[in-house]
């Protein structure tokens, strides 16, 4: 399967550095937005999705933590677990999200898939608490490409995780978290950059004995 570069996720140019503006204010050290947009995609070629509809989902992918940096928080790469206040106020970025996507005209599919990617399959997650097929097919898909990239990324409060034990969260939280048939479909992806872990061998020895779920609440996108 081709990998899936930023700039054929979407060739508007502000987008992309709305994407990198993200990435830098979220303390990772590669790109994150444009590998979950390569990764949604590949999900979406999956489930056969139409081409607007990849479209919508592409670029979403791209600027789906618009909000967090919209709200610059200090606490995002604080090296700790988060207060409850904080974690109550950082929820609003999914809607913050939204607003701010709209201001800067795009399309209403895109506006609502920033504010549904936090949604859990089981009707648990933010800021609507739908659940199951009430959430639509492409924010599923962006919740299990956003955790996995999230996970096997290095952040400043963490470091990466190997994609086997990624790949095992999702496994765990399938039919919890998100939905089991998109976790069933991503665990098919093949031959794509962007599904391999950022781990560094030295992060690697760190990693071995530990579980995914110590951080798989707080912070993990």
């Amino acid at each position: 399967m081709k990998s899936f570069s930023g700039k054929e996720a979407d060739s508007d140019e502000r987008l992309l550095r709305i994407a990198v503006a993200d990435d830098d204010f979220e303390g990772y050290k590669n790109p994150h937005a444009t590998r979950i947009a390569a990764l949604a995609d590949a999900l979406a070629r999956n489930f056969n999705l139409a081409s607007h509809d990849r479209f919508s989902l592409r670029q979403a992918a791209l600027v789906h933590d618009l909000g967090e940096v919209s709200m610059n928080r200090e606490y995002i790469n604080a090296r700790r677990s988060l207060r409850e206040d904080e974690l109550l106020d950082v929820q609003r970025h999914t809607v913050i999200g939204e607003q701010e996507a709209a201001k800067r005209g795009l399309n209403r599919a895109v506006q609502l898939l920033i504010r549904w990617h936090h949604e859990w399959w089981n009707g648990t997650g933010y800021p609507d608490v739908l659940e199951r097929e009430q959430i639509p097919l492409a924010a599923r898909i962006l919740r299990v490409a956003d955790t996995f990239a999230a996970m096997t990324a290095d952040r400043p409060f963490r470091a990466a995780i190997p994609e086997a034990k990624a790949q095992q969260y999702l496994i765990e939280w399938a039919g919890i978290e998100f939905d089991p048939k998109v976790v069933k479909a991503f665990l098919t992806l093949e031959n794509l950059e962007e599904s391999k872990s950022h781990l560094t061998k030295s992060a690697e020895l760190e990693n071995h004995s530990e579980s995914p779920f110590k951080t798989s609440i707080f912070n993990i996108s």
